[in-house]
């Protein structure tokens, strides 16, 4: 029978997954408030956007298999502590060097943390509820996205300091994580090659790579779509809606986050292989519908086509993250995720720097219409692939029915 120590470090690191990355979406609904005091052009902000996502690659790359050789506690301490100081910097910024300080610190930190959470989760999954592990490392994110930007959008509007306070529940909250890792368990046993480990690779496991090739797609369009939307989405909203309301732009963005986090719950039961094409195929139509609107200068069709780009969001991620967990062996699984999350992060910031460049010479919208051809495009020819290829259907085949047998996506795998 599995440890009551063990079911509790399944919760802590579920709860650490979720307040960590909803930190990461703090900042967003606050930079118009940065902007207008500061001064701060759009190529600045889109420069604060792009240090982050550098810092989060160059950690997951350097650092995304450091867990499976020294266990994943100590390097979820070092990360914990990371974000929690870089919580503490965005209470006290004044400034735009500031600002940029604090998001390569954060970065690094989110960086050193999501694959060895994902993993971490995994090695304590649930005994009586095994398929919940696969299930929460694909719905939290999401979820926790919107919790992030929905929570900072609240108490900006409303809250006190809003400039300091949600910083400052959120590093609250972290260290009371870092504290519960006490209770969790280390799954892990040491073992050689934590130095090599840190050369900087990405990494699928030999038993990974052919279902990784046939998936790729539906990652880079789902998290381009993610891009977009915590972006320059919201953007829309003041300039072709007329509303400034900074909760407005973090619910707009929880529209997205929490209809993908409820597709990947929903469709849990549903042949992984079945996901991938629902998400690729609402991928093709919500940024159809969602720029569509915006040109029609329709709000509630902006937000029917949010609702859309959510469920390809969702089943865009969750259905193929099922399918390679099954494939890994335990000693593979935070480089696994590191890598999946390589992909996801290049997708979701590249697009995004790209479009924060043009718009101010090319326009809002516009760069909205670019940016969503490129994920109908990238949706579009995943999709074909997916439909006419025999060798993905093969591969994706045998995955389905690994998550099936382990419900986890956990086998050990050669």
């Amino acid at each position: 029978m599995q440890s009551t120590r063990s079911i509790a470090g399944f919760w802590i690191i579920a709860a650490m997954l979720l307040v960590s990355l909803a930190s990461s979406a703090v900042p967003s609904p606050i930079y118009p408030v940065y902007a207008a005091q500061w001064h701060l052009t759009p190529l600045m902000l889109t420069a604060v956007f792009a240090i982050y996502v550098a810092g989060l690659l160059v950690s997951l790359l350097v650092a995304g298999r450091l867990s499976d050789h020294v266990g994943r506690k100590p390097v979820l301490v070092v990360g914990g502590l990371g974000l929690t100081v870089s919580l503490g910097l965005f209470a006290v910024a004044h400034g735009f060097g500031a600002l940029v300080l604090d998001r390569v610190v954060q970065g690094v930190s989110v960086g050193l943390l999501i694959g060895a959470l994902g993993a971490a989760l995994i090695d304590n999954s649930l005994e009586r509820h095994p398929a919940l592990a696969g299930v929460l490392n694909g719905a939290v994110p999401p979820i926790a996205l919107a919790t992030g930007a929905l929570s900072s959008g609240a108490l900006v509007e409303w809250g006190p300091a809003p400039e300091q306070f949600v910083y400052l529940l959120f590093g609250a909250l972290l260290v009371l994580m870092l504290v519960a890792l006490v209770v969790v368990p280390e799954q892990v046993a040491r073992r050689p090659g934590a130095l090599r480990s840190l050369r900087p690779t990405v990494s699928v496991p030999r038993s990974s790579r052919r279902l990784f090739r046939s998936v790729a797609g539906s990652l880079i369009a789902s998290w381009a779509l993610g891009g977009l939307f915590l972006s320059l989405v919201p953007s829309a909203l003041g300039a072709v809606f007329g509303i400034e309301n900074h909760f407005a732009a973090g619910a707009l963005i929880a529209v997205v986050t929490g209809v993908g986090a409820a597709t990947g719950i929903a469709t849990q039961r549903l042949d992984a292989r079945i996901g991938v094409l629902v998400g690729l195929v609402a991928l093709v139509l919500g940024p159809i519908v969602t720029i569509g609107f915006v040109f029609a200068h329709s709000l509630p069709g902006l937000v029917v086509g949010s609702a859309i780009a959510g469920v390809g969001f969702g089943a865009g991620f969750q259905a193929p993250l099922r399918m390679l967990l099954a494939t890994a062996a335990p000693t593979h699984r935070a480089g696994l995720l590191s890598t999946i999350y390589v992909v996801s992060y290049l997708a979701f910031g590249v697009p995004a720097v790209i479009g924060g460049l043009l718009e101010p010479t090319v326009g809002l919208v516009p760069v909205l219409a670019g940016y969503g051809a490129f994920i109908v495009l990238a949706a579009g020819v995943a999709l074909v692939l997916q439909l006419t290829s025999r060798a993905a259907h093969e591969v994706e085949e045998a995955a389905a029915g690994a998550v099936e047998r382990t419900a986890t996506g956990s086998v050990r795998a050669v």
